[in-house]
């Protein structure tokens, strides 16, 4: 079928700077023909009513066709195949600019959606004229499953600022939200059937907080609208105590199955979704029919289920696709699998983890397949935090989002998660300067498609360091080292010799949370040891600064204690900018005894203002010491040997555009 439409001037879209087109993800193949197609009073009829080029696209039917006199135009082709896309041809499409002519074709609806994130991306302006540049594109996405999921079972998020998420990352062809809907804190899904299960005296965290059935089916036809598709959870039989406090009941008793099923019942007539996540990780299995039975009988109501690996063991035929979590989920031959094993975003830092989730193939393949379906990044939030902003921003969510949003369209990347390309080596110049366009696109959009948003990052990939090899402290974390007197590129200590080594980035790992599963900064990290590392800063003028820091970025699945009055931490860490040391924050939390209950308030640097520091003009040094004891101890249960630093505007919200990094000083060489 075929449409031919007056082309729409849409003045709420965002305008790229001049030289810039921040298109993300970037399509297959993008060719620029060097012309442009003027969008300057183009006519609004007879489409003009709708205010997104979307809404109009939902409107299309036969009898939409109309006959306009010569003029620029928009036409929508919806054929039967593209031969030249080679996968995923549903949310395929060609997008063809000329100077008087759109040209968009595709196979489905979807396809039109996509191509026109694409095409609005596409506007760019000078002096005369808004326009669009004149191109042919071929696009289709290397993975069919590219989503976000959201915790809400231990913290309730409201529906509006699940609906806002979901709107905009549906810009970015991010095409799946799972919506994990039960835990041991609460089941946030209204039962008409079972009231109980909804009430407060059986909720830990957040009583009474849930949601309706009938803003469950919004939900999911506000996905359906932005071509989202959403995966409900129910957790079973794990992760179950809000179940367990209701009905005093196991889930695998006889009577826990027959409850469950008709909740399952409820659920399935809710949900206008092809699939059912069914959970099943991180429990002992007492009933071996339990897992079988819930299966079949999902399956009954024309569903297909999903279930964690490692959970139960399935065999072809017997689940519809696994979510692999942990290092030790596996895909199988047979059975689609959903990449979660290193994207738990409760766990990444600001920096250092988004450069190795933009490097990192999906499941180290470089497109899907029939058995890799594609990635999930997901947000835990075992430990309570309140406010659904700084649940946003200590995930730096809609960062990592774009990270995966380009790489599992685009496929590819350099090496897994567990690879060496996870921070910004100076040893692979092309691999950076990738990511630092990736950046440079990411930042246009959080300062336009993301302004007001909680969108913490800021630009990385220029700021470079010096790092020493680590010195062994015996356990003495505030042992004084080299370093500390003087800066040289190599060190003699107690008969050996201690070099130093470049490495670019705001955030470094010099070893990562999840130990030598995931590659930091040494190859061999060791406990009791101490590192140090200096970056130069040249101000062209003395200037007052922000300067974000933090050596332990506090992980939201982790009840881990604040650090002591007047310490960044429990590893002595220190700073120094021109020999002047910077003292840590006032942190608001005092409390001596671990609880997941105590909602994290300003330990992680994005959710406290910037240190206030002031620049000379010429050249500043910034030393930080970093000291490690154990990796895992009484106050901290995953130590962080790591430390991010970048300087930025006074308001923490930009970092500063004209300063100079370098690892040494350049006035000494």
């Amino acid at each position: 079928m075929r449409y031919i439409i007056s082309i729409i001037l849409i003045c709420c879209l965002q305008i790229p700077c001049k030289g810039t087109i921040p298109i993300l993800p970037l399509p297959q193949k993008i060719t620029y023909t060097h012309q442009q197609f003027i969008l300057n009073d183009v006519t609004l009829e007879p489409f003009g009513q709708f205010k997104e080029w979307d809404e109009w696209v939902q409107t299309i039917n036969d009898t939409t066709s109309t006959k306009i006199p010569p003029q620029r135009t928009i036409r929508i082709n919806q054929i039967k195949d593209i031969p030249e896309i080679p996968i995923n041809k549903e949310e395929a499409y060609k997008l063809q600019i000329t100077e008087t002519q759109i040209n968009v074709i595709s196979i489905s609806r979807t396809g039109i959606y996509r191509a026109l994130q694409t095409l609005k991306q596409l506007i760019t302006s000078n002096e005369k004229n808004n326009y669009l540049p004149t191109c042919e594109i071929t696009d289709w996405p290397a993975f069919r499953i590219r989503g976000f999921m959201h915790d809400v079972g231990r913290t309730y998020i409201s529906l509006k600022e699940l609906k806002k998420e979901i709107e905009l990352l549906s810009r970015f062809k991010i095409n799946v939200f799972h919506w994990h809907l039960t835990e041991n804190q609460a089941w946030r899904l209204e039962s008409k059937l079972y009231p109980e299960l909804n009430s407060p005296q059986n909720m830990t965290r957040m009583p009474g907080k849930y949601y309706t059935l009938q803003e469950a089916k919004e939900l999911v036809k506000f996905c359906k609208k932005h071509h989202v598709m959403l995966i409900p959870e129910i957790d079973m039989p794990g992760h179950s105590e809000a179940f367990n406090r209701a009905f005093h009941a196991d889930m695998q008793s006889q009577k826990g199955m027959e409850i469950l099923k008709k909740l399952m019942d409820e659920v399935c007539e809710t949900f206008d979704v092809p699939y059912i996540h069914i959970g099943t990780d991180e429990v002992k299995f007492t009933n071996p029919e339990f897992v079988p039975e819930m299966v079949r009988y999902v399956r009954s109501k024309g569903k297909k289920v999903i279930s964690w690996n490692p959970g139960w063991n399935y065999q072809p035929g017997e689940i519809d696709m696994t979510q692999l979590w942990s290092y030790r989920g596996k895909a199988q031959p047979g059975i689609p699998a959903i990449d979660c094993r290193f994207h738990y975003l409760n766990h990444f830092d600001t920096y250092a983890d988004l450069v190795a989730l933009y490097n990192s193939r999906i499941y180290n393949c470089s497109q899907g397949s029939e058995d890799i379906a594609g990635s999930i990044l997901a947000i835990w939030n075992d430990r309570y935090i309140t406010d659904e902003k700084q649940i946003v921003a200590e995930n730096n969510l809609y960062a990592n989002m774009l990270a995966l949003a380009e790489r599992a369209w685009l496929g590819g990347g350099t090496c897994y998660f567990d690879g060496p390309e996870t921070l910004l080596r100076t040893e692979t110049p092309e691999t950076n300067q990738k990511f630092a366009d990736f950046e440079q696109r990411m930042l246009w959009h959080k300062h336009h498609t993301f302004a007001g948003e909680p969108f913490p990052y800021v630009r990385q990939s220029h700021v470079k360091w010096n790092i020493t090899d680590a010195f062994p402290n015996q356990g003495d974390l505030r042992k004084k080292f080299p370093p500390e007197d003087t800066e040289a590129e190599t060190y003699e200590y107690e008969g050996k010799r201690y070099q130093t080594h470049t490495v670019n980035g705001a955030g470094i790992y010099l070893r990562h949370v999840w130990g030598n599963l995931v590659p930091g900064f040494y190859k061999n990290p060791q406990e009791n040891h101490t590192a140090y590392a200096t970056t130069w800063v040249y101000s062209p003028e003395q200037q007052s600064a922000g300067l974000l820091l933090e050596f332990q970025n506090y992980s939201r699945s982790e009840s881990d204690l604040p650090p002591e009055p007047g310490k960044w931490d429990y590893k002595e860490s220190r700073a120094w900018l021109n020999g002047h040391e910077l003292l840590p924050p006032q942190w608001q939390s005092t409390h001596k005894k671990r609880s997941n209950e105590i909602p994290l308030t300003n330990e992680n640097c994005v959710s406290r203002p910037p240190l206030q520091v002031q620049l000379h003009k010429g050249w500043n040094k910034l030393m930080l010491k970093l000291p490690i004891g154990k990796f895992q101890t009484p106050q901290v249960r995953l130590v962080k040997w790591m430390f991010a630093a970048v300087f930025v505007t006074p308001d923490g919200t930009e970092s500063l555009e004209n300063l100079i990094y370098s690892p040494t000083n350049p006035e000494k060489q």
